[in-house]
């Protein structure tokens, strides 16, 4: 866990910024700031979480017009069902499953994931075109973390 010195460096450098809310996760714990509203006086802690709510800054804003524009392409994006090692082919012989411009279906086995010396399949879940892959073979990767990008079809 953070030390009360960090916690305070942390909070003046949110509130230095124009960033309106900060959040920050370990094991041990979690940091959450947020700006705005009143100030309710020093943080408020508990274990394991510590949040800290910030006064707003007085800034003044400038209205933007939007306009509209052209609909953006429908990407979905593959995402890591756990926590292990990625590997883009079946072994370091074979070539990858798939690879940038490669048309996938919902079963198409795009990549596998060791946790604990279990192989998992990562499926596309979703018919397209990958246009990314945004992990490396060998990669340690995170539950939920971006994998590949696929433009629906």
């Amino acid at each position: 866990m953070l030390s009360i010195n960090e916690i305070k460096q942390l909070v003046k450098l949110v509130d230095e910024s124009s960033l309106t809310e900060f959040e920050y996760e370990t094991e041990q714990g979690k940091i959450k700031m947020k700006k705005g509203g009143e100030h309710t006086g020093a943080p408020v802690v508990s274990t394991p979480t510590v949040q800290a709510v910030l006064p707003a800054p007085q800034v003044e804003a400038e209205v933007a017009t939007v306009t509209p524009t052209a609909p953006a392409e429908d990407f979905h994006v593959i995402t890591s069902p756990m926590v292990g090692t990625f590997y883009s082919s079946p072994n370091p012989e074979s070539p990858a499953f798939v690879e940038v411009g490669a048309m996938v279906h919902e079963k198409t086995v795009v990549a596998i994931i060791e946790a604990m010396k279990l192989l998992n399949d990562v499926d596309a879940d979703v018919n397209g075109e990958i246009v990314e892959v945004l992990a490396s073979n060998g990669e340690l990767v995170e539950f939920g973390q971006p994998l590949f990008k696929v433009r629906k079809k």
